[in-house]
């Protein structure tokens, strides 16, 4: 009933998988925003933390962005499968790099 209500078609697996997954992706959104939402406010506390801004960047690259192409993507535009996984790999890898450079150092070189 609920499938109906909200009009979602699962293909290839159960429904009720089908809106694990979904509840388990909406919940990773939910706290890397939140965990973003923690760094830009150290940020804001002070000159010098620009590093926190850094950090909350690189996290929203690792996480939420990927997981909004993952879904933007296809439903949008006619990228492929491939294609999808280049620039959700391109993304994550950005967010990793920036979260790497603010730990070893950043802006403080």
């Amino acid at each position: 009933m609920p499938g109906s209500l909200l009009q979602l078609r699962a293909t290839g697996t159960e429904p009720s998988v089908a809106a694990a997954v979904l509840a388990l992706s909406v919940l990773s959104l939910v706290l890397s925003l939140g965990i973003a939402a923690v760094l830009v406010r150290g940020y804001r506390r002070g000159p010098g933390r620009r590093g926190m801004l850094a950090l909350a960047v690189g996290l929203l690259l690792l996480t939420s962005v990927p997981e909004l192409l993952r879904i933007a993507l296809p439903s949008v535009t006619g990228v492929g499968v491939v294609g999808r996984s280049l620039v959700v790999s391109g993304c994550e890898l950005l967010g990793l790099a920036t979260i790497l450079w603010t730990v070893y150092g950043g802006w403080s070189r």
